[in-house]
């Protein structure tokens, strides 16, 4: 077996784990490539140097012939890790170091049964849309994709206006602190935050939620995921912020997105026993009672 690791950072108080991690799969007789900036976190920051058959600076592709990519630290490492692997089909497994960890959802402490359960083969893949978002200055390069949302927000003070077409069809003027187009992966992130609805994954959905709307009846909606969705930012003297996830760019005169659902998925492993009902009741802590 062949798999990649990559991760950026994490406190030293996990080392023992990712230490363990290292040397269970060096026996299991499994081959290891890890990502360059991670290995070199690795022995700098750590003073750990993990024995491995080989170290990659570049996004994989379908030559790769990685088995899998596990994805060291939280729900933000493996938004980088989309970038990472991107549309070549290698399923995504997320080790969790960080904090509330909807994707990353291996605990550091259970590392050895979820890679025994891994190499049992008691797991399923999840796989995920991802939004595609097209410019006419190519603001996000060759890569426009993103896992969890695409946001249009302000870079001031003064609200924005955001001319928003559906199929070509008007649906809205949002005159607001800015919109997040969500996939049903980002309902539980930025969307949630605004008051946008959770949907499971499988559903085949786009949330359009309004940050701080002017107009208090302006809610989130929901709509299909085959729709494509026409942002126009016409102010003149206004600033925008446009980001896919975690990247972002600035944007300093008119502009006109568009976005629609990626010729691709991101395929997430899934163990055996895990749901997504109940990761929304361990991480939203669900029926917990906060007195106590």
């Amino acid at each position: 077996m062949r798999v990649a690791i990559y991760g950026r950072s994490f406190e030293l108080k996990y080392k023992n784990y990712i230490v363990e991690f290292f040397n269970k799969l060096n026996n299991l007789n499994v081959e290891i490539i890890v990502y360059t900036k991670f290995y070199d976190f690795l022995i700098e920051k750590i003073g750990y140097k993990p024995q491995i058959h080989e170290i990659i600076d570049k996004n994989l592709n379908r030559d790769s012939k990685i088995d899998f990519v596990f994805s060291i630290g939280g729900d933000g490492t493996i938004l980088d890790a989309v970038t990472f692997v991107r549309n070549t089909d290698i399923p995504v497994i997320g080790i969790n170091t960080g904090k509330l960890g909807f994707l990353a959802d291996i605990a550091i402490e259970a590392i050895p049964e979820a890679l025994q359960t891994i190499f049992e083969k008691k797991y399923s893949i999840d796989e995920r849309i991802l939004l595609r978002l097209e410019s006419p200055s190519g603001l996000f390069g060759k890569f426009s994709y993103g896992l969890n949302e695409i946001t249009v927000q302000k870079k001031s003070s003064t609200m924005i206006r955001v001319k928003t077409y559906i199929n070509n069809e008007f649906l809205n003027t949002y005159r607001a602190d800015g919109l997040i187009v969500s996939t049903p992966t980002g309902s539980t992130a930025y969307s949630l935050s605004v008051g946008g609805p959770i949907l499971i994954p499988e559903l085949k959905n786009f949330i359009l939620s309004p940050i701080s709307p002017h107009n208090l009846t302006v809610r989130p909606i929901v709509i299909p995921d085959n729709s494509k969705i026409t942002l126009k930012l016409d102010d003149e003297n206004v600033d925008y912020l446009v980001s896919i996830d975690h990247r972002s760019k600035e944007v300093h005169k008119p502009i006109v997105l568009e976005i629609s659902k990626a010729e691709f998925k991101l395929k997430l492993i899934k163990l055996e026993g895990k749901s997504f009902y109940s990761t929304l009741r361990n991480k939203l802590m669900w029926g917990a009672d906060i007195r106590n």
